[in-house]
């Protein structure tokens, strides 16, 4: 029995050192180097530990440590029209996204089990392609002289300027995370019973009704799981607006990158980046909250 336990422990332990190794163990690092200074070196960052010196090295390792980077971020109008933007990006994406999506996992929950399968196997399929392959291919389409310029030619309509613009930057966040939305709603909305909505019209509600005062109270759930999956990762993307929107695109990923690799500033890279971190932390506290009220409400 002792044995047993025990084994148990370690598996309960488990998830917790690799969450330690390869989350808080990085981000610790990142948040040193957010605190340093930039010096023409190698590593480019100061200070750094000197153990020779024993405990005196690590005092004065730590009184070196501060804040400027931080006040920099605040105010450079740079990194603040960056991590503007990037939030826009992802929350405008977002909005897109639940307006296409919703309809999408509404739709493969009401149809056939046999079409149901189809369907929720062309949502996975982009997965099973390069994340940068697909990129490139929109690349191909929205380019001056791509497909989409030459089949409106053969419609006789003009072309259209959509590359290296904020108007590709969306198409390409929608096109790249819109399986994130619809596989979690659809999770949420196939799981629904049918007899609840027949209760709503006995009662008197037409479908309309029934779907906004029973379907989507039910599905907010998956609405919220959708939001987060989406709006998180988009809010760091860097691939995306790198070769759809330009040069002249600002996003806290490319801004990161230029930090990290042209710049060689390494704590101002590490200072967006635990900003960014922090940002996030914000909307899943939230929907974190709200999922155990709805848990201590339904109790």
């Amino acid at each position: 029995m002792s044995a047993r336990r025990d084994r148990t422990g370690l598996a309960a332990l488990a998830p917790f050192l690799w969450l330690g190794v390869f989350f808080l163990f990085p981000f610790l690092l990142v948040a040193k180097l957010s605190l340093s200074d930039t010096v023409l070196a190698m590593p480019p960052y100061a200070p750094r530990i000197d153990w020779a010196q024993g405990m005196a090295g690590v005092q004065a390792f730590l009184a070196a440590l501060d804040f400027e980077t931080y006040a920099r971020l605040t105010s450079d109008r740079l990194y603040v029209a960056a991590y503007l933007s990037s939030l826009r990006f992802a929350a405008v994406a977002t909005g897109i996204l639940l307006l296409l999506g919703y309809p999408m996992a509404y739709a493969m929950a009401r149809c056939s089990p046999a079409l149901r399968q189809a369907l929720l196997m062309a949502v996975i399929l982009p997965f099973w392609t390069s994340f940068l392959i697909r990129v490139y291919a929109l690349i191909g389409i929205l380019k001056p002289e791509g497909l989409l310029n030459t089949a409106l030619a053969a419609l006789g309509l003009g072309p259209v300027s959509l590359l290296n613009t904020d108007a590709a930057i969306y198409i390409g966040l929608v096109y790249a995370y819109v399986p994130f939305m619809v596989l979690p709603l659809y999770a949420v909305l196939e799981r629904q019973h049918h007899d609840l909505l027949e209760a709503a019209a006995d009662l008197g509600c037409t479908p309309f009704q029934a779907f906004w005062r029973v379907t989507f109270p039910l599905s907010l759930p998956g609405v919220g799981a959708g939001a987060l999956l989406c709006f998180i990762p988009m809010v760091g993307e860097f691939v995306i607006p790198d070769l759809l929107g330009g040069s002249g695109t600002l996003m806290l990923g490319k801004t990161i990158w230029t930090e990290l690799f042209a710049n060689r500033d390494w704590p101002a890279a590490s200072a967006v980046a635990v900003a960014l971190l922090a940002t996030l932390v914000v909307p899943i506290a939230l929907y974190q909250r709200q999922q155990a009220r709805l848990k201590a409400d339904a109790r």
